[in-house]
């Protein structure tokens, strides 16, 4: 089993920047697929960013490409996610998910086995 605990979230006023933490137990971190998502009031959760396990592929929302930066360090079993010139609309909880299943989509939650509770990101305008 892998359990993941999110840290980072908080409040901040447009225009601000984050940086979300996702620390993953096991000692096959390194092997993992991560993504981090978003889920807004009353909206579905959607696919913020995801990497590969070495971190030569990320994908992104088309929302927060240029804005945002998933990165990893597989020393620390962590996976980041900075966020830069955040918007009201980026105002959501966080989840870290992982690992992804092998040859699902990187934008599907069911294509994750584990989830975080979750961080609330809440921006001001």
């Amino acid at each position: 089993q892998v359990q993941l605990v999110e840290s980072g979230g908080g409040l901040v006023q447009a225009g601000g920047s984050l940086r979300l933490s996702c620390a993953a137990s096991g000692r096959t971190f390194s092997s993992y697929d991560m993504g981090w998502f978003r889920q807004a009031p009353e909206k579905e959760r959607e696919l913020v960013a995801a990497i590969d396990s070495s971190g030569g592929i990320t994908v992104y929302s088309d929302s927060v490409r240029g804005r945002f930066t998933i990165s990893r360090d597989n020393a620390k079993n962590t996976v980041y996610l900075q966020m830069n010139s955040l918007k009201p609309e980026d105002t959501a909880v966080y989840y870290c998910a992982g690992p992804r299943a092998y040859g699902r989509s990187y934008i599907a939650t069911g294509s994750y086995m584990y989830w975080g509770q979750g961080t609330q990101v809440t921006v001001s305008s």
